[in-house]
Order: structure tokens, then C-alpha cells, then sequence
């Protein structure tokens, strides 16, 4: 019986050091997630500023400065502010239309390209000026006959001119009327907002190169 105890007292020692020497050793810190970040809690930190026109890169047009001039001009003139309506330029439009021409097919991207330039052409050789540089009796001089009756919107005119002139003021009209601007003009004045609606516009009624007289 001795013997036995003393067998069973030399297999359970080690057993007892090991749970008295776990019971007394420190508890390892838990480890961070491997996916989270350990936080600072010394506080946020503090981020370098820089200017935005130091980071802020300018917006590369697609047409060339003197075209997008003359569309600036031609938009406003086909859809100045009325009746607390944005006009195409409060509206950005010409911005948008330098984007969707960008990605237009060849044959339109000409029809804008020509048509900017013989604007400029037209206003040069009438007044000595570009064609942004016309006020809006000038510039109307010479859209003016070149606004054709269509008897259906997608009887384009075959002359060149008249057909820029037809495509821009449906664009001009679709890209203002469509825009958040105009959405938060009608938001604002309690008016219910109709995208893409009919509007009284400069050179859109009576003069409308669709509906005609």
C-alpha cells in the first residue's frame, strides 16, 4: 500500500507544480485583432491641410477655348433665366453638353465643332468680334435665320448651320430643364417639377424651330 502511494504521489507532483505555476504567472495581454487597427488614445490625428487649388485639377474641355465660349453664348441666349427658372448657364448646361459631345459619335462632334466655328466666323466678320463677345441683339442676328420650321423633331434641316443650331437649342433646352438646378428652382417655389417640360424660353416660342408659326 506504501508503494502504490508513493507511485501515485510521483505522477500527481508535476501535475500540481504545473497548476500552481500557472496559477501564479501573469496573464498574457490579449492580442489586437489582426484587422483592426490598435486606436490612438492620445486623440485624433492631426491631418495637414492643403489649399484645393493647390490639389484641385482643372477640368480639361472638350472643345477648345474659343468653342466653348461661343457655346456659352449660344446657350444663353437660346435659354436665358425666366419666370424663376435657371437659365442654361445657372443650369451648367453648356459643361454638360462639352461631356456628352466628348462621347457623341464623329459625325456629331463635327456638326458642334463647325458650327462654334462659323459663329465665331459669322460674329467676326459682322461686328469684329468673337462670338461670346456679341450682347444678346448681336448674337441674335445672326441665330435668328438660321432657325428653320421642322415639321417633326427628327426632320433635321440639311443645311449644316441650321441643323447646329436645331440639335444645340434641343440640347441647351433637355440639359437645362433636366438639371438639379432647375429641379431645386421648382422645389423652392412650390411649383411641381415637370423634367424636360415646356418652358417660355428667348427663341422658343413663337420663334420654336420645331413647332413653327
Amino acid at each position: 500500500m506504501k508503494r502504490r502511494g508513493f507511485v501515485r504521489g510521483l505522477i500527481l507532483a508535476p501535475a500540481a507544480q504545473a497548476a500552481l505555476s500557472a496559477q501564479q504567472a501573469p496573464a498574457p495581454a490579449p492580442a489586437a485583432p489582426p484587422d483592426r487597427p490598435m486606436r490612438n488614445m492620445q486623440g485624433p490625428a492631426k491631418l495637414k491641410v492643403t489649399g484645393a487649388d493647390l490639389t484641385a485639377e482643372t477640368t480639361q474641355l472638350y472643345f477648345s477655348k474659343d468653342q466653348f465660349a461661343a457655346l456659352e453664348k449660344l446657350a444663353s441666349v437660346l435659354m436665358p433665366p425666366m419666370k424663376g427658372n435657371p437659365g442654361a448657364l445657372e443650369a451648367q448646361a453648356p459643361l454638360f453638353l462639352d461631356f456628352l459631345i466628348r462621347v457623341s459619335p464623329s459625325d456629331r462632334q463635327m456638326l458642334y465643332k463647325d458650327g462654334l466655328d462659323n459663329l465665331n466666323a459669322q460674329a467676326k466678320k459682322k461686328f469684329s468680334k468673337s462670338f461670346a463677345q456679341l450682347d444678346a441683339t448681336q448674337a441674335g442676328t445672326i441665330i435668328k435665320p438660321l432657325m428653320v420650321t421642322r415639321p417633326w423633331t427628327v426632320d433635321w434641316p440639311d443645311d449644316p448651320m441650321q441643323k447646329f443650331i436645331a440639335e444645340a437649342h434641343e440640347d441647351v433646352r433637355k440639359a437645362t430643364t433636366n438639371s438639379r438646378e432647375w429641379a431645386e428652382a421648382a422645389a423652392k417655389s412650390g411649383r411641381r417639377f415637370n423634367r424636360g417640360g415646356q418652358t417660355t424660353g428667348f427663341y422658343w416660342k413663337p420663334i420654336d424651330p420645331v413647332v413653327g408659326d
